[in-house]
């Protein structure tokens, strides 16, 4: 699909590769690679779509774009640490390359192919687009902070301010660099194929977030042979940046 994802990398050591969720980009990963890079080499990209990467092209999918930016980096087998969209892709990249993988790490997992049913984020995705054809880009914005970081169980004051600060600035960058919405490309259908997933595979998820990720983490935890689901108290989606101490003690405690 020609030219690769925006990406950064530091360190040395086993491969480890982070993948952000749908809106956003990878910043949302700072602490994550300052906590490894000293003991990794660590990769984070924007996806297609994303930050600082070329927008969606007819045929294009986030797995094979993760596939070209680890042959163009000369990784053969890595850890994929994904959120939401992050997650979607890296188990559609273990279901094609399953000998490339060397862990999963599945963040307030989405699957392609999962249909969403909860209300509250239903009634968010119908309200930013009733204020995106109205061009009332801030509610649209707004929205996508309510379902993607407050989640359905609190209101935006109950969510820290730079939590939100830092969602608000990178779905902000990304409208800047002319992209918009979440584009999926061609998928699997992951959803159905979970029992497929031999890798060794760590699910966590936010107490706080919404019963579709709830579902999904279930159906990945009592499906896929070798994973081990975690829930953390007091995050909603954003978990690694709401929580990034407990995190990191879930990804050390993975990574032994």
């Amino acid at each position: 699909m020609g030219e690769l994802l925006s990406h950064d990398e530091r360190g040395r050591g086993r491969p480890l590769v982070f993948l952000h969720p749908g809106g956003f980009a990878r910043q949302v990963w700072d602490e994550q690679l300052d906590r490894y890079a000293a003991s990794h080499r660590v990769v984070r990209c924007d996806a297609r779509g994303h930050g600082g990467s070329p927008g969606p092209v007819p045929g294009f999918s986030h797995f094979d774009d993760l596939r070209q930016l680890l042959d163009a980096l000369g990784i053969e087998r890595a850890v994929l640490v994904g959120s939401s969209l992050g997650s979607r892709t890296a188990a559609d990249f273990a279901l094609v390359h399953p000998d490339r993988v060397d862990g999963l790490v599945l963040t307030s997992p989405g699957l392609s192919g999962m249909v969403e049913r909860d209300p509250f984020t239903l009634d968010q995705r119908r309200q930013a687009g009733e204020a995106i054809a109205a061009s009332d880009y801030p509610r649209a914005f707004e929205c996508v902070l309510r379902m993607l970081v407050d989640g359905p169980h609190r209101t935006p004051a109950e969510v820290d301010p730079a939590v939100r600060a830092l969602f608000g600035r990178l779905l902000a960058g990304n409208a800047r660099q002319g992209h918009g919405g979440f584009p999926l490309g061609d998928e699997l259908t992951a959803v159905a194929r979970v029992a497929e997933i031999r890798a060794r595979t760590l699910v966590v998820t936010g107490a706080l977030d919404s019963t579709d990720i709830h579902g999904i983490a279930d159906l990945i935890a009592r499906e896929a042979p070798h994973a081990r689901q975690v829930t953390i108290e007091g995050a909603g989606h954003q978990v690694n940046v709401e929580q990034p101490a407990r995190f990191g003690e879930l990804l050390d405690e993975f990574l032994a």
